[in-house]
């Protein structure tokens, strides 16, 4: 009978707990069906990556390294498992933020669980069960679950984590540690492969824990842990080993960077430490927080009879303590960062949830019916904090300040302005210059939707420097404005913005009125630097039909030329053209400059457009790297289709460029992106200081270049010509090439080229920097220190190579005297 009575109670608890996690996720579909709004900046970054995550899973190459090598680099800021997750659910459902947000019944469901086994272990069933409901009604985490963010699943996994130790913490038998051992560790990846933060969290229980255990000398616990961080690192690792070089920017970029420019209090004020403190009545709700608080002061007054709870016994003492040091730990930690953010310490809201489901449970005897009446007010609380109820508006403020309704207003039209401008221009990927900068339209949600929409539509964010904006105006075609409210839009961005209605080089292609009365404007530049006509013609190769250049320029600024091209569409798409000048009264065979390009700079889209003919009409610009003398040039070509690798000379028309160097420069378009960083990467032969030029550079050609085609047409050009050993450039060549594959983090190919280019000038010390910083990168410290030991002989004075030296010593797991090499600097 006894039996039967204790799977009843296993079969109640399992419909309670089934009954919060559909009634949590029944309030969040209807608000997600209500709303209407567009995803803000980080909302729609994140889609974004889950969109790419999706494409990517639909070409699966398991056994393929480079595959995954691909597949991890696909997001490099933040650890790819909630855009992964995201990614497969919206295989089943469909893609769009709606249905994304559907793994959301996957994290609560994790996390409800997990809630309700933290305060059953630690106190009772009744407990456990009533901090699963607390979790669900806390403001902070209902309103992050109505938005594809990374907080939630982190939240989840970390709380997931925090259990599978609570339960391996307080397990007697033996097999069954070694099993949560194990299953800590997959959560614990889990939550690493989530977002870093997590050990924000979980680092001081863990040292805690391993402090313990060395002190009583319980081994095994000790060997149990390690255990569970192998275990996780088979998760985590491959992410982080691939993307380790990305880790020590994203800490500056999303610490010191946005604490500076939200206004932060500095570490060293009170406000710092409280910041959370103040926000905790936000975060849970006034009345789940106060009640529950109120509870346990009239417990210690010992107002209530018949204690069912004594707070004084060992076992109590022992869960409030466990659940102190996660709670402060994290607090503490949290405070610490000069980046504040109410989401940044939410996943500490569910273990607070399991101690004020403990207070709310000290409410007893003829006193019960407080915990009932606190649990329906924080439920009508949320209702009418989510949903616009009528005359509801000030009584929500009692129990959380923001309100978080549906927007159910005028459609926002970003879809709408994508469309437009693919009608525009239907044969060639888009790249929108945001300028507009509010939460419902911005580059990341534009750019989103471009995604959503056939991919062939970017979008972008202007410089944020004054001088970028030069360069913006010649290399963005495409500029998408907004009035009134520009939210963080710099002045000078909407200086810009107002100059482009009176600008004769772009016109407005439409307006739309915005709902909050307010116009956007998309603006296209009137003579694009690519044209395409569709023929009525097939032609089998790829013709040269015309080229336009003026009579007499000077090498030493860009020199305008308009290509006509004639071929099939796939081989337009697919092609690239290798273009060399010659000094016509000199040795035919020597080059003195090249024009390397894609077929239309790469911007033809890949759109399964039929086999038929089409006209490409570039207008661009070349230059020269080296210095060119006075005299006749004549342009000679080889096509070369980068999917079938089929290659032929192109007929040339018979046309003569004359240099000269005292003329004066004539106006040109902005160069391509190939040969800016041809031009660029020159500045190699200069170690850091060169680095700081290119690096500046490649920013904003990643702006002009939405997916980064320019590097694969360059590495691909200069492959080809030096395999085939065409002239004596190939220093400069090779620079270009190394930096080419380089940013395309191919360490393989760019080691190449870097032993390359040592045998080519084996003078100078930072082509062996170059090839040890390489080696490091992929995880090979020993040749690393090979290579740096040869550039510290040629220059032992760079604080730069003793840096690289050290980390190459640490990675070897020499901690003494790699530690000592950096502590000199």
């Amino acid at each position: 009978m006894s039996r039967e009575k204790s799977s009843l109670n296993k079969i109640k608890i399992w419909i309670i707990l089934g009954l919060i996690w559909l009634g949590s996720n029944i309030f969040d579909r209807l608000w997600l069906i209500l709303d209407k709004s567009i995803p803000a900046w980080d909302q729609s970054n994140h889609l974004n990556k889950s969109l790419q995550y999706f494409y990517s899973l639909n070409s699966l190459e398991l056994l393929n390294p480079e595959w995954w090598h691909n597949f991890w680099k696909i997001s490099t800021k933040y650890p790819p498992l909630t855009y992964i997750i995201g990614a497969f659910f919206q295989k089943i459902f469909g893609l769009g933020n709606d249905q994304a947000l559907l793994s959301n019944f996957l994290y609560s469901l994790i996390l409800i669980i997990s809630i309700y086994s933290i305060g059953k272990i630690l106190f009772s069933t009744k407990v456990g069960l009533w901090s699963a409901s607390l979790s669900v009604i806390f403001p902070r985490l209902y309103e992050n679950r109505l938005q594809f963010l990374i907080d939630t699943p982190l939240v989840t996994f970390t709380i997931a984590s925090f259990c599978c130790l609570t339960i391996w913490k307080y397990e007697r038998n033996r097999s069954k540690r070694w099993l949560w051992s194990f299953v800590f560790g997959i959560f614990i990846g889990l939550a690493l492969l989530t977002k870093q933060s997590t050990m924000f969290f979980l680092a001081v229980p863990l040292i805690w824990l391993v402090i313990s255990y060395l002190w009583k000398q319980e081994w095994e616990r000790i060997i149990q842990l390690i255990f569970s961080f192998l275990v996780s690192s088979l998760l985590w690792l491959p992410w982080y080993s691939t993307n380790w070089i990305y880790l020590f920017s994203t800490i500056r970029n999303s610490n010191d960077i946005p604490a500076t420019y939200e206004g932060d209090p500095p570490l060293n004020t009170l406000s710092a430490w409280t910041f959370y403190w103040h926000d905790l009545p936000s975060a849970t709700g006034f009345i789940p927080l106060v009640i529950p608080l109120v509870g346990l002061l009239l417990h210690l007054l010992r107002r209530f009879s018949k204690p069912e709870y004594s707070i004084g016994d060992k076992k109590d003492i022992e869960s409030f303590q466990w659940l102190g040091i996660y709670l402060i730990g994290s607090y503490l930690i949290c405070s610490a960062i000069f980046n504040k953010d109410s989401r940044y310490i939410m996943p500490y809201l569910p273990v607070l949830a399991t101690l004020l489901g403990y207070c709310l449970n000290l409410w007893k005897g003829k006193w019960k019916f407080v915990k009932w009446i606190t649990l329906i007010l924080a439920i009508f609380s949320m209702t009418i904090n989510l949903f616009p109820i009528p005359g509801m508006r000030i009584l929500s403020s009692i129990n959380s300040k923001a309100l978080f309704y549906p927007y159910l207003g005028k459609e926002i039209p970003i879809d709408t302005v994508i469309k437009t401008a693919k009608q525009t221009t239907p044969y060639k990927i888009i790249n929108l210059g945001v300028i507009a900068n509010t939460d419902s339209i911005n580059h990341n949600n534009v750019n989103y939707y471009g995604q959503l929409l056939d991919s062939q539509v970017y979008g972008r964010e202007l410089g944020n420097k004054t001088t970028y904006l030069e360069e913006d105006k010649k290399s963005f075609e495409w500029f998408v404005t907004k009035t009134g409210d520009n939210g963080f839009a710099r002045d000078y961005q909407l200086d810009f913005a107002n100059k482009l209605d009176i600008d004769p080089q772009f016109k407005v292609i439409e307006t739309w009125n915005m709902p909050d009365e307010s116009l956007v404007k998309l603006y296209h530049r009137r003579e694009g630097s690519i044209r395409v006509n569709k023929l009525n013609q097939s032609i089998d190769k790829v013709i040269l039909n015309k080229i336009d250049i003026p009579n007499v320029v000077s090498s030493q600024s860009p020199i305008p030329v308009k290509y006509e091209w004639l071929g099939n569409w796939k081989d337009l798409q697919q092609g690239l053209v290798l273009l060399s000048w010659h000094n016509k009264n000199l040795d035919s065979n020597k080059i003195a400059w090249i024009h390397d390009h894609g077929i239309g700079q790469g911007m033809l889209w890949d759109n399964n457009q039929e086999n038929s003919g089409f006209k490409i009409i570039e207008n661009t610009a070349m230059l020269p790297i080296r210095h060119v003398e006075n005299g006749e040039y004549i342009l000679k070509g080889i096509y070369y289709n980068r999917v079938t690798h089929e290659s032929y000379p192109i007929n040339i028309p018979d046309i003569t460029l004359t240099i000269n160097n005292s003329s004066n420069p004539i106006p040109s378009p902005e160069l391509d992106l190939s040969t800016q960083l041809r031009q660029a990467s020159i500045n190699l032969a200069q170690g850091i200081s060169g680095l700081d030029i290119i690096f500046s550079k490649v920013s904003r050609f990643n702006q002009y270049d939405p997916i980064q085609d320019y590097l694969k047409q360059t590495e691909t050009s200069l492959q080809y010509r030096l395999e085939k050993n065409i002239e004596d450039n190939s220093l400069e060549w090779n620079y270009a090439l190394v930096l080419s594959q380089a940013l395309q983090e191919n360490s393989e190919e760019t080691i190449k080229s870097l032993k390359q280019l040592i045998k080519l000038d084996q003078n100078n010390p930072y082509h062996y920097a170059y090839l040890a910083f390489v080696y490091l990168y992929d995880w090979q410290p020993q040749k690393a220190e090979m290579a740096l030991k040869l550039a510290i002989e040629k220059n032992p004075d760079l604080k730069e190579f003793q840096l690289l030296k050290g980390i190459s010593l640490l990675m070897q797991g020499n901690i003494i005297k790699g530690w000592k090499n950096l502590n000199l600097l």
